[in-house]
């Protein structure tokens, strides 16, 4: 393949995009994309055209940590602590184990920069499309400052939105649709990342104790999305098991 001045942008040998006239076919209607939309929509693109994504699947036991999560929160009729919370002390934990996921390509010098901070990026639903507000410096704050952190920045991306600078400085995201459902998803990579990690709505599944008898146990789906360039598979799937042992172990998670 040649490289060079004569060669064809990305995408220039690929069929015409499809142009229809849809109110010859039916009834229509016409909604403007916000202009955030637009920037989110043409971020996401470049990201998914240009990352070699790869997505691992796999599944933790969240039981005890969702038993200790409600017994935290008994009389707490505000600022409850969110299973989000044990998931980004969960990522510092793994992080520290996987230097490789804490990390950005640096494509010109074909390097990878190893990062030595802990800023998780928490991807927030709001009227005005997808915001990433980072929350800074999680190695250093307990469980109970990260959720009231996360509560706060995510009201105010909702209602007031947020400046560039608060979503910036990121090492890795969490994107989470438990609230909403599912059993799995793809998340795409937030450049300059190397992966993302997705969760779903957890579900009690039935397995067999070690006495042979039913065991009911809350398990929370994960998905790893990550840069093929950056990370290889055995590692993204480590990567994963070492997040539900943390997150199995609640107590530890509390303490770090």
């Amino acid at each position: 393949m040649s490289i060079g001045p004569e060669s064809k942008p990305f995408g220039a040998d690929l069929p015409a995009w499809p142009d229809l006239d849809f109110s010859a076919i039916g009834a229509t209607e016409i909604r403007t994309l916000p202009r955030f939309q637009k920037f989110v929509s043409a971020t996401l693109a470049r990201n998914w055209v240009h990352i070699p994504h790869v997505t691992h699947h796999d599944e933790a036991d969240i039981t005890q940590l969702e038993a200790r999560r409600q017994d935290l929160n008994k009389g707490r009729p505000v600022g409850k602590i969110t299973l989000l919370a044990f998931l980004v002390k969960a990522l510092v934990t793994t992080l520290r184990r996987y230097p490789q996921f804490n990390a950005s390509l640096d494509l010109k010098n074909n390097s990878l920069i190893l990062k030595k901070y802990f800023n998780i990026g928490i991807a927030v639903d709001t009227p005005n499309g997808l915001l990433v507000p980072v929350i800074r410096a999680c190695d250093q704050k307990n469980i109970q400052d990260i959720s009231a952190e996360i509560a706060a920045v995510s009201e105010r991306a909702r209602t007031k939105g947020l400046p560039v600078s608060d979503m910036q400085g990121g090492c890795i995201t969490i994107s989470s649709l438990g609230g909403i459902g599912g059993t799995a998803f793809t998340p795409i990579i937030n450049a300059p990342e190397v992966a993302i990690l997705g969760t779903t709505k957890s579900r009690w599944t039935p397995q067999r104790a070690a006495d042979g008898a039913l065991d009911w146990r809350l398990m929370l789906p994960l998905d790893l999305s990550y840069d093929h360039r950056a990370i290889n598979g055995a590692d993204a799937a480590r990567f994963l098991v070492a997040i539900a042992a943390a997150l199995a172990d609640p107590e530890a998670l509390r303490a770090a």
